[in-house]
This record gives structure tokens, sequence and C-alpha cells, in this order.
């Protein structure tokens, strides 16, 4: 069974200038740059019948024009507890609704609804057990203001994921282009 999700890609100048933040946080997994995405719905391990509907139903997604997306800041999911370090993604309502548009198939292809709130992002490194909030939080201190970098998302795309510690490496499977507009 494969272990699927949907996401955006990002661009390799992108990635590239987001990997430029690894490093200096000691025992930081951090994500390798062609493994750098934004998930819009994570599926899980599905069985090939699944699989199968969700990739007919996101080829018949409506059509949608490209979305322009923004990485404004660093920032951690954990708390106290840190798990991952990530880039936000700006508020976007193209984003959200294709986000709303990929759970929608997903419950359709009878998966689960996601409990968790989307919170769009791009994981820069994963953070072990006993990393400590104070080291987290000094090294977001010693990376200064994060420049907004922004690009253009033009296509969706179904990863597939090796079961393994931490994610990765991915791999599109399919790509749905965002064609609404263009030329």
């Amino acid at each position: 069974m494969p272990r699927l999700f949907t996401g955006l890609e990002i661009p390799a100048e992108i990635a590239q200038h987001l990997g430029a933040y690894g490093g200096g946080l000691p025992g930081a997994r951090w994500v390798e740059d062609g493994d750098l995405h934004i998930t819009l719905r994570f599926l899980g391990d599905v069985d090939i019948a699944t699989a199968n509907e969700v990739h007919a139903m996101l080829e018949d997604a409506r059509p949608r024009a490209p979305i322009e997306i923004v990485l404004d800041e660093l920032a951690v999911f954990g708390g106290d507890k840190p798990r991952a370090l990530y880039a936000s993604v700006a508020t976007n309502p193209e984003l959200n609704d294709l986000h709303a548009e990929h759970e929608r198939i997903a419950r359709h292809a009878g998966l689960e609804p996601e409990p968790r709130k989307f919170t769009p992002h791009v994981t820069l490194a994963r953070l072990g057990r006993g990393m400590g909030a104070e080291a987290v939080a000094h090294y977001i201190v010693q990376t200064g203001i994060f420049a907004r970098i922004g690009f253009t998302a033009r296509r969706a795309a179904l990863f597939s994921a090796r079961a393994s510690r931490g994610g990765g490496p991915y791999v599109v499977e399919t790509a749905y282009p965002f064609v609404l507009g263009e030329e």
C-alpha cells in the first residue's frame, strides 16, 4: 500500500534559498532541498483502489489559475516541546480553497476527515525529543529576519513517500496543472 499525500512542489531556486537555513541547530534533521513541499492533504497508507479514486477525482477537479505563494517567516510546531522548524505560508484564500477541495476529494474516496487545522508551511527540519525550546528560539533569533520569498504554484501533485522516520524521499507520482488563465 502506498503512503500518499497531495501537495505543492517547491521550485528549485526557492528550495535552494530555504536550504541556506540548514545547519546551526544541533540535533535537527534537515529536509533535503528536493523533498521540500507544502502538504495539502495527507492520505496515508492507502490501497490501490483508493489511490486510483483520488487520482481520478484530482484529474477531474475544477480548473484553477496558478496560485501565488509567499513564505513569510520561520516558525516552530510544538511550543515548549518543538517538533519541527518550518517556513510559514502567508494567508492565501486560493490556497485555502485548494486545500478544501483536496479534503473533499479525500473524504469522497472514503478517508477520514483530517483532524488537524490546515496550517500551510514548508517543513525545514524535524526536531528530536531532546530539543529544547530555548535552543530553537536562539536559532531563530540568530538567523535574523526571514526575507519573505514567493513563487507561483502552477500545479498540485500526488506524492508518494517511503515509510521512514522523518519522511522522504518523496516522489511526484503525477501532477495536476493549474491551467485556468494560462495561454
